[in-house]
């Protein structure tokens, strides 16, 4: 059964279970589908979902951004990616970073990469590029930011960082491994400008990822649910951020955060997300008039 074939209903139904974090495979026999189906209109999707988030999440009117990265992996973790026999392109750790407005709760820019700086200067640039004001910004402590917010910023922002204090994890040795040392306070540091220490928070990021972290089983620690490619995890990841932006009623709002953020005047559907991808099929190709060969 092609794409241009499957009713619309199918396909939001799919698009459903694939925003909850079900798996290609339960949603093959649930939607009683292939799972070649399934892959190409998470592709689809994805594709799509950059697009509107690309042409969408612009001149964005915020007043307090917090940002964050959050792991996960790809195929799988780091350090077994040599042993791994055919680990595919991109297998490893993942980092997805986000900057979320802290008043309406958009996600004005994510990036799939690694956790090094390269990854915080695509995050930062992207970010300056869609806000329309000045901005008060919080990160964790995490190095890569300065060079990062400086390059795209400069003194145009009021900049500070939260950063963790750890002690020694608790337990023994292997409970140790899989449990970062416990947070025993934090610091809050001025960087640039003149940021209100009150507000140096990245709770709401944090909350957010806890969000995606709950909404998508692809992203839970220490399972097989990782993507086993890295292009289906930044699919799935588009149509989630699409998804959360722009078609989901935020409990405290009472909108969705892109209604918050005037960048919408409506609640979207996931019909919304299927009409941008049939926007963008490529036209059938038409028939010529039969020629005989010879």
């Amino acid at each position: 059964m092609g794409m241009n074939k499957l009713p619309l209903a199918k396909r939001t139904q799919i698009l459903a279970m694939l925003c909850e974090g079900s798996s290609m495979r339960s949603i093959s026999r649930v939607a009683d589908v292939s799972i070649n189906t399934v892959s190409k209109l998470l592709v689809e999707a994805g594709t799509a979902c950059l697009a509107i988030h690309d042409e969408t999440v612009r001149n964005v009117k915020a007043s307090r951004v917090q940002c964050d990265e959050i792991w996960s992996f790809c195929y799988a973790k780091d350090k077994n990616v040599k042993l791994a026999k055919d680990a595919p392109e991109g297998a490893g750790d993942v980092w997805t970073w986000t900057a979320l407005d802290a008043d309406t709760k958009l996600i004005v820019s994510y990036f799939v990469g690694d956790r090094s700086s390269q990854s915080a200067i695509i995050l930062m640039d992207d970010l300056r590029d869609r806000l329309a004001n000045r901005v008060q910004l919080t990160t964790d402590g995490h190095r890569a930011y300065f060079e990062a917010v400086e390059g795209a910023f400069g003194a145009d922002v009021d900049f500070a960082q939260l950063v963790k204090i750890y002690g020694e994890p608790k337990g023994t040795a292997n409970e140790r491994r899989y449990s970062p040392g416990e947070c025993c306070g934090t610091r809050k540091v001025r960087v640039e400008g003149n940021p209100d220490i009150d507000h140096v928070s990245t709770s709401y990021v944090e909350r957010q990822n806890l969000t995606m972290r709950m909404s998508m089983r692809r992203f839970t620690r220490l399972t097989n649910a990782f993507s086993k490619k890295l292009d289906n995890h930044l699919h799935a990841l588009a149509l989630y951020f699409a998804f959360y932006n722009f078609c989901r009623i935020h409990k405290t709002l009472k909108v969705s955060p892109a209604m918050a953020a005037g960048i919408t005047d409506r609640l979207w559907s996931l019909e919304d997300i299927v009409a941008k991808i049939d926007e963008m099929a490529p036209a059938p190709a038409k028939r010529g008039p039969y020629k005989k060969r010879g």
